[in-house]
């Protein structure tokens, strides 16, 4: 592993940077003190600096001394509605708001990067660094999109990274296709007819249907789909009545559907409101389905990964690039890989034994309390950014096919 000097040099300033968001954690599209210092950071760099963009979104743009090509990279800046564990100095100042998926480090890193490209323009075309909100189920990808990014700017390809616990410090995991599922959620509200408990003849009970309809829906799982198509059905909450001796008039079951396919998932939504119906029907009751898909799968694109691949190989060395192994969580960058060709990959964030004294006891794992991003990922992920932008932009004229 041969990383930049010079980023090598500066990883304790963004270091700095980094506990100084995790200690300030800001939920979805609630940014504005990490996006003003970003905007503070870049436009002391002397970057172009666009902001607004998603409500809270920031995009740098760093001009190269030729003409060619854009490429993105992307860094999100949300926190969780948790409550941190940890006691260290740089926890958490808001009560139950904390940095428990790596955010601050992935914007930090990111500032690195924008740091060195800043000084170092001899590519050939732009860097576009894209700073967005509300990753943690507010959808900022599509809201950037949805607010012109890829009109204002002409991004041809786009590449962001997660830090990634459980694999080696430093490691990067990464595949072509599939590497997270879609996220979608289901909310069924079983309407009956509600009595005394004591006479339940007199009504029709929604939270007995509703029972036959948890294990119904795994049907869809078992016997509908399959078995090479991984999916993942899940009823996660059921709400029913206030009073222990009260058959309520209705009952909401709620859950999650994650799959890599999106004839799976049109698949799987189809079933899910025939069953919801004519089960309920059955026992003279109605059965509603609203099914909202949140995120889509994300599916790297073969070219970009083969890029991608050969950067890391080239810097940490073959040794420390290794096939990831596609996950059921999702992640809304895939709205950008709808959008361009690109590639999300994994950097391993170790298994927390860079954690400072007065950690929690917890593991340190995404979105566990015990949780916090690894600072020596910093120089190693924004080597593998300039890297990147050499290699698409070469400093010999060689721009983005």
């Amino acid at each position: 592993m041969t990383l930049l000097a010079p980023i090598v040099a500066e990883a304790e300033t963004y270091k700095a940077i980094r506990r100084d968001i995790h200690a300030h954690p800001e939920l979805s599209y609630s940014e504005h003190r990490t996006a003003k210092i970003v905007v503070d950071q870049l436009t002391a760099m002397g970057i172009e600096v666009h902001q607004s963009i998603g409500v809270t979104g920031v995009v740098g743009v760093i001009k190269g001394l030729k003409s060619g090509a854009g490429i993105a990279l992307r860094a999100d800046m949300d926190a969780l509605p948790l409550q941190e564990r940890n006691q260290f100095e740089h926890r958490s100042q808001y009560a139950g708001k904390m940095h428990a998926c790596g955010h601050d480090g992935h914007t930090a890193t990111l500032l690195c990067a924008a740091g060195y490209l800043a000084k170092n323009r001899d590519f050939s075309g732009t860097v576009y660094l894209i700073f967005q909100p509300a990753e943690e189920g507010g959808a900022g990808a599509k809201a950037m999109i949805d607010d012109g990014l890829f009109e204002r700017f002409s991004i041809d390809e786009i590449y962001g990274y997660h830090n990634w616990p459980g694999y080696p410090q430093g490691s990067v995991g990464i595949v072509a296709g599939a590497m997270m599922a879609s996220a979608s959620e289901f909310k069924i509200k079983v309407v009956g007819k509600g009595a005394h408990a004591a006479m339940p003849q007199l009504g029709v009970d929604p939270l007995l249907v509703a029972c036959q309809l948890v294990q119904g829906l795994q049907s869809i799982v078992t016997r509908n789909i399959n078995p090479l198509d991984s999916i993942v059905l899940s009823v996660t909450k059921i709400h029913c009545g206030d009073a222990t001796n009260i058959i309520a008039d209705d009952c909401v079951i709620e859950g999650t559907v994650r799959c890599f396919s999106e004839e799976v998932l049109q698949a799987v939504e189809k079933r899910m409101a025939k069953i919801s119906q004519d089960l309920c029907l059955a026992f003279d009751c109605e059965g509603q389905l609203d099914f909202r898909r949140a995120y889509p799968a994300t599916i790297n694109h073969a070219p970009q990964v083969h890029y991608m691949r050969e950067v890391a190989e080239n810097l940490l060395g073959q040794d420390k690039v290794v096939d990831f192994t596609p996950t059921m969580g999702s992640e809304d960058f895939s709205f950008f890989l709808q959008e361009k060709p690109g590639c999300y990959f994994a950097l391993g964030n170790g298994d927390g034994d860079h954690r400072d004294l007065l950690h929690g006891m917890g593991p340190c794992t995404l979105h566990n309390p015990s949780y916090d991003f690894n600072d020596a990922l910093i120089p190693i992920g924004a080597s593998l950014w300039v890297r990147l932008v050499e290699a698409r932009l070469g400093k010999g004229g060689i721009v983005c096919e």
